[in-house]
């Protein structure tokens, strides 16, 4: 393929050149008026001298052509795998693969364009045209050719923004009026207050519906709550209590339609972290003695904590004639604390406190009951306990996880992990505590006890129990059988992790989520899903996985630290995955609370319309009325047209793009014939003008 052309390369500026032809022209023009001979001769003269100033070339150019890149996007992403539409797409392919083949100057791209990992991030085809064209230069671009449901995220607003002059064509799957509803989330909150309701915002939308009111479940971890029934379109608010600290599940669902597309939009499930606010906690002090002032330290350094702490400074054995206004600060308020007021505390502390006569008989009873219906005691006791003045020896005796028996060792020993406190997450992983002695320092004090209920998690001299963990109706009791925890706080011999311990302690009488000693947990990133199971049992049952489609799968978990067992999997399918197992029940929630992939799933024309159009293309669905059938139009190559398409057919554009691999050039206005000519013509005009003078004899 080659094309002739005639080049210019002029020797002086062109401005030169049109200033010389004008004054020439005006030149001419005046002898042409007094009819001067040789006027013509001049005039081709001057005209060939014109000529060689702008120094012309015949060109010849050596050419490849170069076919016409059609872009095929095909749209995998997670929408069209309703109905027929992956079958209707597949079958579309290879028609166009086909049709496109047929023309000998027409390079097919095919790109197939999925959803990421995440799942919020909707569908995005131009992306992809942009990926498979970026080689291409734009006049080689013939065209692109959509096969979608029309359900596209990354629309440009203008035709102008493709970076190419062809037309873009859209092959629609689906089927025209498709019904569907779906639950939004208009607002969803990330964190709520133990304790208090968060509000959910959410709104259902029902395409094809009579605008009747549709009815919304509402589950919490699993639990049903009050259903809301809104009218389609509008907004309701759904409070929902946060129970506990960490992930709180909730479901918002509505039920299926008949005939709808898919129930999977049906569902939105979001998760809310629970934090707590400040914690309400009672510190009693049965008399003053050393590690009162550690116990109070710890609990006013953490800014979360709002502490009550009282001391009895002289208890009712203790006789003399002191006047009580002398010895106290404020008078024991035995009646608010322990009667209408007990349930606002979050955790109740008594730190070497006995059986006195200061705590009448009934507020113990009413300290077993809060225990009962849910709250949190802890005990760390001194030699009292021995005795039957200990607090084992009082209404409390049903909560109290280990008897005394009598005996009080007095002797150095260094507190020690025992085997069930390895497993369990208050003292699993303690700084210090796989050394051979741990590496803390020593106590000087033990009540020797008997387990009678619950977990011995460290122990002291001869393997007895030391801090005795416990579960008592809704609530749960810990019990610390040695006053001297102090000594760490003191950083004697080194200390020890009293920070960690006590902290961990009091979160898992707060029933912290993760510090539960038998737990189900689960967690997604992306679509990988982390399954734990905390478990002081030898070896758990394996875990029963629920796919949100309701598929199940038995899940095999392997021990990673002692009493914790982790598995990982890849889930394949977006929503709420539930798994189970030895009776409890963990929830998580692959994907996005309300994926945009599924924010709208019925397939539609109107998306593309208005930039297809301006591309000059055409938007069209791929079956017409209810039937599966694909209806393909013919695919038709023209040069330059302002529509391509019609009825029944597609254009894509005959770009007629080629590659220059050669250039042959002759130069008109140079060399030894262009001089001749030039010398020939000035000299003819002379002789013209001279009438024949330049050959006659003197």
């Amino acid at each position: 393929m080659s094309d002739l052309t005639l080049a210019f390369s002029p020797l002086v500026p062109w401005w030169a050149l049109i200033v010389l032809g004008v004054l020439g022209a005006g030149a001419l023009a005046l002898m042409a008026a007094k009819r001067q001979r040789g006027a013509p001769l001049r005039a081709f003269a001057f005209a060939l001298l014109i000529a060689a100033l702008a120094d012309p070339s015949l060109v010849r150019e050596k050419r490849d052509p170069q076919k016409s890149v059609v872009a095929v996007v095909v749209d995998k992403s997670d929408s069209q795998n309703f109905g027929a539409r992956n079958a209707q797409t597949e079958e579309a392919r290879k028609a166009l693969d086909s049709a496109l083949a047929k023309f000998g100057d027409v390079e097919t791209r095919t790109i197939t364009v999925s959803n990421d990992a995440s799942g919020n991030d909707g569908t995005k085809l131009f992306g992809a045209l942009a990926e498979v064209l970026k080689d291409v230069p734009s006049e080689r671009v013939g065209g692109a050719i959509f096969l979608t449901d029309g359900v596209v995220h990354d629309i440009p607003a203008k035709a102008e923004a493709l970076g190419f002059k062809a037309p873009v064509q859209a092959l629609v799957t689906g089927h025209k009026g498709e019904r569907d509803r779906r639950i939004e989330l208009v607002e969803a909150p990330r964190f709520g207050i133990v304790g208090k309701d968060q509000i959910i915002r959410a709104r259902v939308v029902d395409l094809g519906g009579d605008g009747a009111r549709i009815p919304i479940s509402v589950r919490r971890d699993g639990e049903a709550l009050p259903t809301f029934s809104p009218v389609p379109g509008d907004i309701v608010s759904i409070p929902v209590r946060i129970e506990h600290g960490g992930q709180n599940v909730v479901e918002l669902e509505i039920p299926s339609a008949p005939g709808e597309l898919t129930p999977l939009d049906n569902k939105a499930v979001l998760t809310i972290e629970g934090v707590r606010d400040r914690l309400k906690v009672l510190l009693v002090s049965g008399e003053p003695h050393p590690g009162e002032r550690s116990w109070r330290n710890l609990l006013r350094a953490d800014a979360n904590v709002e502490l009550v702490h009282f001391t009895i400074l002289r208890p009712p054995e203790k006789l003399d004639v002191t006047p009580a206004s002398e010895l106290s600060l404020i008078a024991f308020p035995t009646a608010d604390l322990f009667g209408k007021k007990i349930n606002e505390f979050d955790l109740i502390i008594f730190d070497r406190y006995s059986s006195q006569t200061t705590l009448p008989s009934i507020y113990f009873e009413n300290i077993a009951n809060y225990v009962e219906n849910g709250g949190a005691f802890l005990a760390a006791v001194g030699p009292d306990y021995a005795t039957l003045r200990g607090l084992y020896y009082s209404p409390l005796e049903n909560i109290l996880p280990a008897r005394p028996d009598g005996a009080i060792v007095e002797q150095a020993f260094r507190a020690r992990v025992s085997k069930d406190g390895e497993k369990h997450p208050v003292t699993r992983g303690l700084a210090g505590a796989k050394s051979e002695p741990p590496n803390w320092g020593e106590w000087f004090r033990q009540v020797d006890a008997n387990v009678v209920k619950g977990d011995s998690i460290m122990s002291g001299v001869r393997d007895k129990p030391l801090l005795v963990l416990s579960h008592e109706g809704k609530g749960r009791v810990a019990l610390l059988l040695s006053d001297q925890i102090w000594l760490w706080a003191r950083g004697f011999e080194g200390g020890g992790p009293h920070v960690d311990l006590t902290r961990r302690l009091a979160h898992w009488l707060m029933k912290e989520p993760d510090l539960e000693e038998e737990a189900l947990r689960a967690s997604a990133h992306g679509r990988e899903v982390s399954v734990e199971r905390q478990t002081m049992k030898e070896r758990p049952a394996p875990v029963m996985a629920t796919a949100p489609s309701g598929a199940r799968d038995e899940i095999a978990v392997a021990q990673g630290e002692p009493g914790l067992w982790r598995a990982r999997f890849d889930a394949k399918e977006m929503g709420l995955w539930r798994f189970q197992s030895e009776g409890l029940t963990a929830l998580v929630n692959v994907g996005p609370p309300n994926p945009r992939e599924f924010r709208e799933v019925a397939s539609t024309t109107e998306k593309l319309q208005p930039l297809v159009e301006a591309a000059g293309g055409t938007v069209r669905r791929l079956s017409n009325g209810g039937a599966d059938t694909v209806s393909m139009p013919r695919v038709v190559e023209l040069r330059d047209a302002n529509r391509y398409g019609g009825s029944d057919w597609i254009g894509i554009r005959q770009t007629g793009a080629s590659t220059l691999v050669g250039v042959e050039i002759a130069p008109l206005g140079l060399g030894l014939w262009a001089m001749l000519a030039l010398v020939g013509a000035v000299v003819a005009a002379w002789g013209w003008e001279g009438g024949g003078r330049f050959w006659a004899p003197p």
